[in-house]
């Protein structure tokens, strides 16, 4: 099946604490269904110190689910993604504006 979601797209969260925040995302996880979008979903991690890296406390962005990412449209609000095949292309496209992604 063909990802509704891509490494790149401008997105919205929909759903838990960083609801309505919008990012861009940064990587996609398809076997465990999420992926890591920019901002959104920060975790404080530890990190030791090394000769290379100052260590201490580093906020990190942490996987999210892709049911709680919705693409954001040119209006830049969240639309659902649909496929057509345009030629012999398929290529995916925003259901509120029907507009090419």
């Amino acid at each position: 099946m063909a990802a509704k979601l891509k490494k790149g797209d401008k997105v919205v969260v929909l759903a838990g604490k960083d609801k309505g925040k919008q990012g861009e995302i940064t990587a996609v996880m398809p076997k465990e269904n999420k992926a890591i979008v920019d901002g959104v979903n920060i975790a404080i991690r530890h990190q030791r110190q090394t000769q290379t890296t100052p260590g201490g406390r580093t906020p990190k962005a942490m996987p999210i689910d892709l049911s709680n990412l919705a693409l954001m449209d040119a209006n830049g609000k969240a639309t659902r993604v649909g496929f057509r095949m345009e030629g012999d292309k398929k290529v995916r496209f925003a259901k509120t504006t029907g507009d090419v992604i």
